[in-house]
């Protein structure tokens, strides 16, 4: 599967993605790195990126870290997601690098680092687990 075919099921699968444009950098083996671009809409008073923005990335940076691992054809649903906030990241793009830590045959454990564009420090820590969705899988 090719970034654009990754890109496109992203935003199929996820549309609200595509609407706040994120960006499909890389993925392989459990691994993927996505972008956030800038958006003003996407801000909270004081000009940092809100909360639930960053949460929908680390989501959707999980499920193509999962993706990555079966060809494109994961339907595992969000079982939990626990984000730690480490500093208000700068006001411009956000990367998410995604690692699954466990694959499991009806759950799967992974982890989401996101940084501000162009920064080394971690804004925010994810830790998320994943259920295997037995009618559709």
């Amino acid at each position: 599967m090719t970034v654009e075919e990754m890109q496109r099921l992203v935003r199929e699968g996820v549309p609200l993605a595509g609407a706040w444009g994120v960006e499909v950098l890389s993925f392989a083996q459990g691994e993927a790195v996505l972008r956030l671009p800038h958006h003003e809409d996407l801000l909270r008073p004081g000009g940092t990126v809100s909360g639930p923005a960053l949460m929908g990335l680390a989501d959707v940076a999980m499920w193509v870290a999962l993706l990555s691992l079966t060809g494109g054809r994961d339907e595992s649903l969000t079982a939990s997601l626990s984000i730690t906030f480490l500093r208000a990241p700068a006001p411009r793009a956000v990367i998410a690098e995604a690692r699954v830590i466990k694959k499991g045959r009806t759950l799967s454990y992974g982890e989401v680092t996101l940084r501000a564009e162009g920064e080394d420090a971690p804004c925010a820590h994810v830790t998320t687990s994943w259920a295997t969705n037995a009618k559709r899988a």
